[in-house]
């Protein structure tokens, strides 16, 4: 059974000052691992890996290795659009002690499908860990496509993907051309119970930064299939996982973090700014529905 199963949290990284805030990071993780997360996923979309630089990078998965401490799988973020780079990153991740390693599809360069199927491959053979590769055409303007992740699954430790067209024709037509044990994690909070449903494993989550608890209650009901259980959680978390993204993520589960005292300071990099005063409103009024502040 794949160990990539249940909630992830794509987790944020905070930061004061605009540089990391390293006991805030840790404090995240603690808070996670109580609450029942099922693995944490640093430098991610989420994680602002765009903008850091490779020494934060680094510091970042070691940190987030050595505070989980083999509680939980760590899946480090280690894509890039150079293969070379990614190469790089995620023999990092390896030789600092991550579960697995997450990789985007190349973004800006626009490869064809077997420029994406060889940039894994070259991935897979310079590097001996489990890859969970990452598709995510909003951000990347590529689409990688079900037969090319099905010629991918055959690679052997190339043992995954999140999924995040929200295509559920995609996801299905992904389950139905891999592997039974490839496992197929969805990458948008609002698929992840219905991705499950159809043989997913799980989710790469937002949401779970501010309601690890629930995110991992619902991942558990669905892999059990207690399908009204998983549907009830579902419903229930629904309006949080849109305010997630009333603005670019992550400055929304920045900014519910900080309401919610998790972290000091919700500021996220530039390019990315502050929310407007009135989608700060709209998501506070979301997190007071949900009885979190």
């Amino acid at each position: 059974m794949s160990q990539f199963r249940g909630a992830f949290v794509a987790i944020v990284t905070p930061f004061i000052d605009g540089q990391l805030d390293e006991q805030g990071l840790k404090d995240l993780i603690e808070f996670h691992i109580a609450n029942g997360t099922h693995g944490i996923v640093p430098c991610g979309t989420t994680g602002e890996s765009a903008t850091m630089s490779h020494a934060e990078h680094h510091r970042v998965v070691e940190l987030t290795i050595k505070a989980v401490n083999g509680r939980v799988p760590v899946l480090a973020g280690t894509g890039s659009n150079s293969t070379s780079e990614t190469i790089e990153l995620t023999r990092h991740a390896k030789e600092a002690g991550a579960d697995g390693a997450l990789i985007i599809t190349p973004y800006y360069n626009k490869p064809s499908q077997e420029g994406l199927f060889q940039h894994f491959k070259a991935v897979a053979a310079a590097v001996d860990i489990p890859i969970i590769m990452y598709n995510v055409p909003s951000r990347t303007s590529i689409n990688m496509l079900p037969a090319t992740v099905a010629r991918c699954a055959e690679i052997k430790n190339i043992v995954g993907i999140k999924e995040a067209t929200a295509d559920l024709n995609q996801i299905s037509e992904v389950i139905r051309l891999c592997p039974a044990d490839f496992a197929v994690m969805s990458g948008d909070d609002f698929t992840s119970m219905p991705t499950v449903m159809i043989g997913g494993t799980g989710v790469i989550s937002v949401t779970s930064n501010v309601r690890p608890k629930e995110m991992a209650a619902m991942m558990d009901a669905a892999l059990a299939g207690d399908v009204a259980r998983a549907k009830e959680l579902h419903y229930q978390l629904f309006p949080l996982m849109q305010a997630m993204f009333i603005d670019t993520n992550p400055v929304p589960a920045k900014t519910a973090l900080a309401m919610m005292g998790k972290i000091k300071s919700a500021a996220p990099r530039l390019p990315l700014y502050p929310m407007n005063d009135g989608s700060v409103e709209k998501l506070k009024k979301v997190l007071g529905d949900c009885g979190m502040l």
